[in-house]
């Protein structure tokens, strides 16, 4: 991510292909969309989609990346070209519980995304 926002501030136009997506069918044309070139695609789950706890996907942050590099894998997309990232990484998901709880609940959140290689 470093390289492409040094080559953008150097005045190249260049850019990455970014979803913030858990279906299928959207990782799967993100990761089609630049399989002739070289450039990296850009795959975030939200906090919702994915925790700790399985979110509404059922998925935890191990689960979506061994998802996603499936799909990669199925369409011929390198591993090594994708960026997995989490998106709304904080309380969002528990706003309804105490302020300390929530937390901590982020905290380990992170902690997962982290561990799973986001």
């Amino acid at each position: 991510m470093k390289d492409i926002i040094s080559r953008h501030k150097s005045g190249e136009h260049i850019g990455i292909c970014s979803v913030c997506s858990a279906h299928p069918l959207v990782i799967e044309a993100a990761l089609r969309f630049d399989l002739s070139t070289n450039n990296k695609v850009l795959i975030e789950a939200t906090s919702n989609q994915v925790n700790q706890f399985g979110g509404y996907t059922g998925m935890q942050p191990a689960d979506f990346r061994d998802f996603v590099y499936n799909i990669a894998r199925t369409v011929g997309f390198p591993a090594e070209h994708i960026i997995l990232g989490g998106d709304h990484l904080g309380p969002n998901c528990w706003q309804d519980e105490p302020a300390a709880v929530a937390m901590e609940k982020s905290v380990d959140l992170i902690k997962a995304y982290v561990a799973a290689g986001f």
